[in-house]
């Protein structure tokens, strides 16, 4: 039984490593094959200046909390890649880099799976997918009709404003991306035109502490998907846009607008030279107040409840208001010379030949556990709290699956032997 495992896990990340580490602790077999090298999104799908939206005592991966000196600061792109590198050399997984899992499917045998991969074929009782949910990144093809002179970049490709060409720049999106971005590029000098959608924001600090603190004590991020209002859809809602740059602090548009960005609605169209606008800047700005707000009362309820020392805050006041929403701009005569679309990424799954997705390609399952016997997912968005897609909500889910896995693996091996012992 030659390539043979117990349990293969798909994803070297911080996914990955996670239930590397929970199983290594357990004595389980296993292997990681990782497509590219540990750390690789956040190397070589980040901005320089890039850093942690979350404080840094919220990285808690398994058996590695952060141990620097700054619990309350946040990590920039190199510090998360070390961070990252450092957790597997503290524990050395059995990983090996540079290898593309290419096609996972059903062996003749119940129990067994099989993997395709650059290196050959493999087989275990048991693999976990920890590869994310980031996968490819999304252009709306509305892009093909801006002129071949305008260099098109995604957010995942975006290094700093020296790598785009002179002129102005059309920003795409205010997730967290696309409102970070458009300051990176506003900080540095460049004009900036940034279309608005309506992603919500949320304040840094209130009342004395960072609201990641308040939103911990009151037990948001231990909050089950199932037990949260919006259920199953709360895996589809749009991350809140703050930052942790210059020590941390929210984003407000409207600040930007009174130093001179350009901000619009939704793009809706390319026409010519012309891009077009929806008329909902202002609709847009006031739903992304309208949420950090309803986190600060949240809050407030909170404080008051607990009879919590707090200092007060004056309610938000916004500082800008668009006068009369521009509904058209001819790039051309604006001197756009790039526009980044910061538009988020799309799933794929393709490779994964099992009944285990829903009508838009996602995975169905109760923590991480499929319909399909030692198929498990690991590392997506709300795969059971907030945090289950980031470095704070890792290891419970981590250490959830690998009592599964063991739970599985002593049914399938009553004597208590690996597979590759039996191998041999």
């Amino acid at each position: 039984m030659k390539n043979y495992y117990s349990v293969i896990i798909v994803g070297g990340g911080q996914a990955g490593l996670s239930i590397s580490y929970c199983l290594k602790e357990r004595g389980i077999d296993h292997f990681v094959f990782e497509k590219n090298r540990i750390g690789h999104s956040w190397r070589s799908q980040r901005w320089d200046s890039f850093c942690l939206v979350t404080p840094n005592w919220q990285c808690k991966l398994p058996g590695y909390p952060y141990q620097g000196n700054e619990p309350h600061g946040f990590m920039q792109k190199d510090e998360i890649v070390k961070y990252i590198q450092d957790y597997a050399e503290s524990f050395n997984p059995p990983l090996r880099e540079g290898v593309e899992v290419s096609r996972i499917r059903k062996c003749d045998s119940e129990d067994i799976l099989e993997l395709t991969t650059s290196i050959g074929d493999y087989k275990a009782n048991q693999v976990v997918i920890a590869v994310g949910g980031y996968h490819t990144p999304k252009v709306p093809r509305i892009a093909e009709r801006l002129s071949k002179d305008i260099v098109q970049l995604h957010s995942s490709e975006y290094q700093n404003p020296q790598s785009l060409p002179e002129g102005d720049v059309l920003v795409v999106g205010t997730g967290q991306s696309g409102c970070q971005i458009a300051e990176d590029l506003h900080f540095a000098g460049k004009k900036v035109h940034l279309c608005v959608g309506s992603a919500p924001r949320s304040a840094r600090r209130y009342r004395g502490k960072d609201v990641v603190d308040w939103l911990d004590m009151m037990g948001y991020y231990d909050l089950p998907i199932h037990e949260h209002p919006q259920k199953e859809k709360a895996r589809l809602k749009t991350n809140h846009y703050l930052t942790g740059r210059d020590g941390g602090r929210e984003i407000d548009l409207r600040q930007r607008a009174l130093e001179g960005m350009h901000l619009y609605g939704r793009l809706n169209n390319i026409s010519g030279s012309h891009l077009e606008f929806e008329g909902n800047l202002k609709q847009n700005l006031d739903h992304a107040d309208a949420s950090a707000e309803k986190i600060k009362r949240n809050i407030d309820q909170f404080i008051e409840k607990n009879q919590i020392p707090a200092p007060t805050e004056p309610p938000y006041k916004p500082v800008w208001e668009p006068k009369e929403e521009v509904l058209q701009l001819d790039y051309e005569r604006a001197n756009i010379g790039a526009v980044v679309w910061c538009t988020g990424y799309g799933t794929d799954f393709s490779w994964i030949e099992l009944p285990v997705f829903n009508g838009n390609g996602e995975p169905c399952h109760e923590r991480g556990v499929t319909s399909v016997e030692g198929l498990y997912f690991l590392g997506l968005p709300w795969l059971y709290t907030w945090g289950s897609g980031r470095f704070s909500g890792i290891a419970q889910d981590a250490n959830y699956l690998a009592d599964c896995i063991v739970s599985r693996w002593k049914a399938l091996h009553p004597h208590g032997r690996c597979v590759n012992e039996l191998a041999r």
